[in-house]
């Protein structure tokens, strides 16, 4: 399986948070916007400065987020990314994950292969599966 991940999968793992999607350690291959770094990151420095990670607690898992994001081929939010995020879709959709769907549609179009979607997120996946993807984790 091809899986396409958004950050909430990665940080429900990476954070020790109930039920993990165990979908993630059945793909094969590992596609997800060049937000992703950047999402996970910043709630790693959220946690932090809430007290919620130590120093050390938030070196580690930068440490393991910086390691796995090495296992990712990652869609750059170009124009054409942009643009598709932009434009509508069949439900309703906030800015970051309609960046993420659209880097999800524009891969799977370029690659001409199938891209399942991972995500703990109940409006990406209602989008994703309303676009014919197979989706995971809601």
């Amino acid at each position: 399986m091809i899986a396409y991940v958004d950050s909430s999968v990665l940080l429900r793992k990476l954070l020790g948070e109930a039920n993990p999607l165990e979908e993630l350690f059945k793909a094969s291959y590992f596609v997800s916007s060049e937000l992703l770094r950047t999402e996970c990151l910043r709630t790693m420095h959220r946690l932090r400065i809430a007290g919620v990670l130590n120093d050390e607690e938030m070196a580690g898992r930068c440490r393991i987020l910086h390691e796995a994001f090495q296992y990712f081929e990652f869609v750059e939010v170009n124009r054409e990314v942009l643009d598709r995020a932009s434009e509508a879709f069949p439900t309703s959709l906030g800015t970051l994950d309609a960046l993420h769907l659209a880097s999800a549609i524009l891969w799977k179009r370029t690659q001409q292969s199938e891209l399942t979607m991972l995500t703990h997120d109940r409006s990406l996946g209602r989008a994703a599966r309303s676009l014919g993807f197979a989706v995971f984790g809601v």
